[in-house]
């Protein structure tokens, strides 16, 4: 069982808070933080409909805008959050960047790669370990999820009837 303290719970609020804003521009609501020393270095949630980018993930938003302001790719110290299991693409990334800790809400059975459909974090012939909590808050980010493609649904049947 993952223990989480008291700032992964302020951290994963926060992170939740920003991936509500997401739907107002069309964007699945979810979201990361990155934190060094109790303090938020980078946030973001996803950007794929508003860049046209497959690859605007909120996980590689904040390692990219992270690097950039340390003006190191080695994330060292620092812990990731974010509202959803990354999938393989993000984790590949937060092992490269070398980040120590990752923090995720829901899990995500068709594509989560922390543990539900792959599990890259414990490979051993990966040069760095990423230690994974999940499960933070994952019933409330999960209802966002929901809510969000529920709507999305209903936005879609009232185009094609209307």
């Amino acid at each position: 069982m993952p223990s989480f303290n008291e700032f992964d719970y302020r951290f994963m609020q926060q992170a939740l808070t920003l991936a509500r804003e997401a739907p107002s521009i069309g964007e699945v609501p979810i979201a990361a933080l990155l934190v060094r020393e109790g303090l938020v270095i980078a946030e973001a949630h996803n950007r794929r409909e508003t860049l046209q980018d497959p690859t605007a993930h909120a996980e590689l938003m904040v390692i990219q805008e992270g690097a950039r302001l340390t003006r190191s790719w080695r994330l060292t110290g620092t812990t990731l959050y974010v509202t959803l299991e990354p999938c393989t693409m993000c984790i590949g990334a937060i092992v490269l960047a070398r980040i120590p800790r990752l923090v995720f809400g829901a899990t995500d059975p068709k594509a989560g790669a922390c543990g539900s459909v792959m599990n890259i974090p414990p490979e051993p012939r990966l040069n760095h370990r990423v230690d994974v909590a999940g499960g933070l808050c994952a019933e409330e980010s999960q209802n966002l999820l929901q809510e969000f493609f529920r709507q999305l649904r209903r936005d879609t049947t009232r185009r094609e009837q209307g």
